[in-house]
């Protein structure tokens, strides 16, 4: 049998603490690359439900008997849960020496994971660069996912890079004292984007719903459909198509893919535009200063726009 940098059999035995998004999508790209879950706990009726869908043969049982019988334990509780969980498996014995532990943090590294290193267990830090929403998407976005590794030798990184390799991914380091910037760019780019196009289609509904039963000739265009708060919607299918092309522009093309308004130094379109939003929601004008001064800067607009703004 193919053996892991000699230290164990390459096909392990996973237990997987808790059976959560994250938990159970990677539970599944590991059994993809013929490891076996052979134990989950969960508590929630959600994480229950999860487990048995998407791991139907792996028993549900409590953490200590999860760690028990684990080669590969994966740790997948929330941040504020991480530590605790630590402290009561170091302190019941559960976890063999020998045992790979991995967390799924990513603000975390393996210093947190200490009280079971030094019970002879294999700390790693490996966090999945992905937003898990509990769909199917989420187990397919695994393969496109890079994953962020944290260990405490090159045995660690050995290790952690041929797991995400086998679930599909791509590996990088991450240094221990790095975590917590390289979450915050990940939370920066994965929620505060979600925030920005929430807030984009609430201003644009507000602006169609001018528009909803009116005649062809007057604005109500072919395929226009009742607006409302729904996703699916004219909105999402306006907004769509513009926000993809920013993000793949700003990938390929980085600062140069900035367009628009502040960017071509327009002042009085950026005033108006200040103006439309507050009317709508004060909050809404707000979130767009702070998000356009920030464009401002990093387009080096004329002083006329940044005074706009700052204003």
């Amino acid at each position: 049998m193919v053996q892991l940098d000699g230290l164990r059999p390459a096909r392990l035995k996973v237990g997987i603490i808790s059976a959560g998004r994250v938990g159970t999508a990677l539970g599944v790209a590991l059994e993809r690359a013929d490891h076996v879950v052979v134990a989950c706990s969960a508590i929630s009726h959600a994480s229950r439900q999860r487990a048995e869908r998407r791991l139907p043969d792996t028993p549900v049982v409590t953490p200590p008997e999860v760690a028990a019988d684990a080669e590969l334990l994966l740790l997948a509780v929330p941040d504020s849960e991480l530590a605790g969980l630590v402290s009561g498996l170091a302190a019941t014995g559960a976890v063999r020496p020998g045992t790979i532990v991995v967390h799924t943090s990513g603000a975390n590294g393996v210093g947190i994971l200490e009280p079971l290193a030094q019970d002879g267990c294999i700390a790693l830090a490996i966090h999945p660069a992905m937003t898990f929403t509990g769909s199917d998407e989420d187990i397919s976005r695994l393969s496109d996912a890079c994953f962020g590794i944290t260990a405490a030798d090159e045995v660690g990184y050995a290790i952690g890079q041929s797991l995400v390799l086998e679930m599909g991914g791509e590996p990088f380091s991450v240094a221990e004292d790095a975590r917590i910037l390289y979450h915050a760019a990940l939370a920066h780019a994965g929620n505060h984007i979600v925030a920005v196009l929430a807030d984009a289609l609430d201003a644009l509904r507000a602006a169609l719903r001018g528009n909803v039963g009116a005649p062809p000739a007057c604005g109500g265009l072919l395929g226009q459909q009742l607006v409302d708060d729904q996703p699916g919607g004219i909105a999402e299918r306006v907004i769509g198509p513009l926000a993809r092309a920013a993000l793949e522009n700003t990938l390929q093309r980085g600062q140069a893919a900035l367009t628009g308004p502040v960017a071509r130094g327009d002042a009085a379109a950026v005033a108006a535009h200040l103006a439309a939003l507050t009317s709508v929601d004060p909050q809404l004008g707000e979130a767009y200063r702070v998000n356009a001064l920030r464009t401002a800067q990093r387009a080096h607009a004329p002083r006329e726009v940044v005074e706009v703004l700052a204003g």
